[in-house]
């Protein structure tokens, strides 16, 4: 009984440390918007990789408005990637088969991962919504630029370029400085 009753102080003690550690972490979000182009040349039933697009990334200001910077990221994830077709007027998904998006640090950097795809992507639709791949995404994130690179797969052929907005929503985890 003793020996329980000098733990429980101890216990007490390890607690009220343990719950500081966990309130120092912020959790928020940072939201990025990029348009993406399907060039009407695409051929028709490949994986066809369009052109990487720079993203210029909301993130260190929103770590900013935060209290803390790219040096205390400990976790980042998507939350949200959303496509949302801006032009032509009228066009619709159903040139699409299935669409992959990956981010790398840049260009030509070996560092690609996916980031969120859709398979099969809904007919009729103008905007659609991505399955987050579940990638840690912490390394793409701590600088003011990413890359995205698009897969698609076109069923129909394309009479024009079609526009699209991509919509992008990050969880983030940090400490504070």
């Amino acid at each position: 009984m003793k020996k329980i009753l000098l733990l429980l102080p101890l216990a007490a003690l390890l607690l009220t440390l343990g719950c500081k550690k966990i309130l120092d972490l912020l959790e928020f979000t940072v939201e990025d918007s990029q348009t993406i182009t399907v060039p009407a040349t695409v051929p028709l039933g490949q994986f066809f990789p369009l052109s990487p697009v720079a993203v210029s990334s909301t993130s260190r200001a929103t770590y900013a408005n935060n209290n803390t910077s790219a040096d205390y990221v400990q976790d980042v994830t998507l939350e949200r990637l959303a496509l949302t077709i801006t032009s032509p007027t009228g066009q619709n998904f159903d040139f699409l088969r299935r669409i992959e998006v990956y981010i790398s640090t840049s260009a030509n950097s070996s560092d690609q991962v996916l980031l969120a795809s859709l398979n099969p992507v809904p007919t009729g639709a103008t905007s659609i919504e991505l399955t987050p791949a579940n990638q840690k995404l912490d390394v793409f994130l701590r600088g003011d630029s990413y890359m995205l690179t698009t897969k698609v797969d076109v069923v129909k052929p394309l009479g024009q370029n079609v526009t699209l907005r991509a919509d992008s929503r990050f969880k983030v985890k940090a400490r504070k400085p």
